[in-house]
């Protein structure tokens, strides 16, 4: 990969590691039941999708 390629896959990964945090802290947040697991669903999302992003760089 170039250099400009991963600066791409890194950004890439910090967005989807700040969309995990702040799906964890809305979750927490959350009176709701529903909208709780729902942010809870999506913050697990986004950890799959982070581990999928790492994975291809090893």
């Amino acid at each position: 990969m170039s250099e400009k390629e991963l600066l791409y896959v890194e950004d890439a990964l910090n967005q989807t590691l700040l969309l995990q945090t702040k799906c964890k802290n809305y979750a927490n947040m959350m009176q709701d039941r529903e909208l709780k697991a729902y942010c809870k669903e999506l913050e697990t999302r986004a950890e799959e999708i982070y581990l999928k992003i790492f994975k291809v760089l090893q």
